[in-house]
């Protein structure tokens, strides 16, 4: 199968084309601290096996445009849904049982349990906006998501989410995403406003919040 017997090396390239594709061969050379023919020699052989896939974007300047290396369907499979169709399942037979009604209480408990975690776990209010979010990505990452926290340059931060493991369950509930984004914002408190700006089950490549202390 494809992805059968991959070294160290292409595992390295796909997770980082995980965080940051789409990414040049350039850019992949120096996250893995490598040549940047060593990363195009793997890239093809990953593009053989049907991982990877490269495209050119629009012209920048004079010369060609950079070609920009991506995963393919076929490596989320390397990145499972821990969860899937036990959680599926499970959803169907709550909504059977309980209706809409019961399935919004359900999920509203699990918010609630959770924000009583994060808020024992990880720095409280009087920390800074930056610390919280920070501790947020490294939790969001314990649980799978490939969380990272990053500072924009107008002074907001973005909560990016890589990978979701729950995917498969958050299609057949979409209100598990609202509750997430819910979570988040009452964690982080009452001066702080969360947006999403990319979701993965819209379209988007991953998941996004914007986030920044109110005027």
């Amino acid at each position: 199968m494809p992805t059968a017997e991959l070294t160290d090396a292409k595992r390295e390239l796909l997770d980082h084309l995980k965080r940051t594709a789409p990414a040049t061969v350039a850019e992949l050379a120096s996250l893995v601290g490598t040549t940047e023919t060593a990363v195009r020699q793997h890239l093809d052989e990953l593009a053989k096996r049907g991982l990877a896939v490269s495209e050119r974007g629009a012209p920048e300047g004079r010369g060609r445009p950079a070609e920009r290396w991506s995963l393919t369907e076929l490596a989320q499979d390397l990145f499972p849904d821990h969860h899937g169709s036990f959680m599926v399942g499970l959803i169907g037979a709550v909504r059977e049982a309980m209706g809409e009604e019961g399935m919004e209480q359900v999920l509203e408990v699990r918010r609630r349990t959770q924000l009583r975690d994060y808020r024992e776990q990880l720095p409280g209010q009087e920390a800074q906006l930056g610390t919280k979010v920070q501790a947020l990505a490294r939790q969001r990452t314990r649980e799978g998501y490939m969380a990272e926290a990053r500072r924009d340059d107008d002074g907001s931060w973005l909560l990016i989410e890589h990978h979701c493991p729950v995917c498969e369950a958050a299609t057949s509930c979409q209100g598990i995403c609202v509750k997430e984004w819910q979570l988040f914002g009452e964690f982080l408190g009452p001066d702080v406003d969360v947006d999403r700006e990319e979701h993965l089950l819209s379209g988007g490549r991953r998941c996004v919040y914007r986030i920044r202390e109110k005027a």
